[in-house]
């Protein structure tokens, strides 16, 4: 089959809730990396893009009736160019880029854009329609995260753990303490603010300019999620999410804002349109697990990917693996035979420190191990994560 190559990755800074980002709308959020890789790529004839494949979690505002065909519409790519949009919770970003690789390993296509992106800010409310006439019941879901017009069918069978609970359910049955968890998630800040200072996360980054009614239009260059703490800081912080629990706001992943995408080509068309492979697609893999351990996801998927190239989790020079909670990252790489504080996992910061909205981290920790083994060296990457509902989803990628 033909090989498939991450050529290009670019990504917005990631906003806080309620943040900076927290104004643009999600079509016009995705639109801002798309139009960094028309920039960045003059070579490209974006007329012979094959497809565009968006990840998003959320789909139900303005993110709805295809966002990423909107998104093409609004970043100045040929309308002649189709998009579609996936969602796999937490994996679609991942998803879009696995996704284009199948397409051009199969074929049927030779360049393709896999992108993703999730505005939590502007996430709506909702409400169901009326089951009888003149009824009065009304009912309002937010849909930030989580579950929403539970079917009680589901709920009776596995229960509907939120989020948060997923990862205190992580912590007692693969026993993470509350001092492991802290001390994770002051090293992922600890990295990105290196990271930070040093320029390394201003390579994947484009800034976002957000017009003002007022004066100077407001430019967005960095992510705001990073905050300065200290293992005595974190340890202070109440358990809110159950007495006696151990997940705190500190040791999870955040409620944010933001857009990635990448340029996935065959080398053909990487020659043919002046694109440089930052690395080749190896494979990818996705698990199902018990929806109230849904964290654990990474390792099943992983070792799936692993059994299938055959490789070991220990052959992996550079591993991103998603921070949804410090419980379930540790949790995961203790199942993997990892080290969970080894300076090779998440090296710039993890989600934890860095964010997390939902339909962008899949593109951006892809594209990030990428842009990891062509500056640094090492020859395999992992990118992995969890994905609510009881899912994990791997990719592995090597140096070129």
């Amino acid at each position: 089959m033909t090989d498939a190559f991450i050529c290009d990755y670019i990504r917005t800074p990631i906003g806080r809730f309620g943040g900076s980002l927290s104004s643009v709308r999600p079509d016009d959020l995705a639109a801002v990396p798309l139009r960094a890789l028309q920039e960045r790529n003059p070579g490209v004839d974006w007329e012979a893009v094959d497809d565009l494949i968006m990840g998003c979690a959320n789909q139900a505002g303005e993110d709805n009736r295809n966002v990423g065909r909107m998104a093409v519409l609004l970043s100045g790519l040929p309308q002649t160019l189709p998009a579609a949009t996936i969602n796999r919770l937490c994996g679609s970003g991942m998803n879009a880029v696995i996704d284009a690789a199948r397409a051009i390993k199969a074929g049927e296509a030779e360049i393709v854009i896999s992108a993703g992106v999730e505005s939590m800010s502007r996430a709506p409310f909702v409400m169901p329609k009326a089951t009888t006439a003149f009824s009065r019941h009304a009912e309002i879901f937010d849909t930030t995260i989580g579950w929403r017009f539970i079917n009680p069918l589901l709920k009776r069978q596995y229960g509907v753990d939120s989020m948060p609970e997923t990862g205190e359910n992580v912590a007692e049955d693969f026993q993470v303490s509350r001092e492991d968890q802290d001390a994770f998630a002051l090293r992922s800040q600890q990295k990105a603010a290196v990271s930070q200072d040093s320029g390394r996360l201003a390579r994947e980054i484009t800034h976002v300019t957000i017009p003002q009614r007022r004066g100077d239009d407001v430019v967005v260059s960095s992510d705001e999620h990073p905050r300065a703490t200290s293992i005595e800081k974190l340890a202070a912080l109440k358990t809110p999410f159950r007495e006696g629990g151990t997940v705190t706001a500190g040791n999870a992943s955040g409620v944010n804002d933001g857009a990635a995408a990448l340029i996935v080509a065959s080398e053909g068309a990487a020659k043919k349109h002046g694109l440089t492979p930052l690395a080749r697609i190896a494979g990818g893999a996705v698990a199902g697990v018990e929806p109230r351990i849904m964290g654990i996801g990474p390792a099943p998927a992983t070792q799936k990917l692993c059994k299938r190239l055959g490789i070991k989790p220990t052959d992996f020079d550079v591993i991103e693996l998603n921070e949804a909670f410090a419980s379930q990252g540790i949790a995961v790489l203790r199942q993997l035979g990892l080290d969970e504080a080894a300076p090779h996992i998440n090296t710039n910061g993890g989600a934890i420190a860095l964010g997390h909205p939902l339909g962008m981290s899949g593109a951006r920790i892809t594209g990030t191990a990428a842009l990891e083994l062509h500056e640094n060296g090492g020859k395999l990457a992992l990118a992995t994560m969890c994905i609510g509902v009881g899912q994990g989803i791997a990719i592995a990628l090597e140096r070129v």
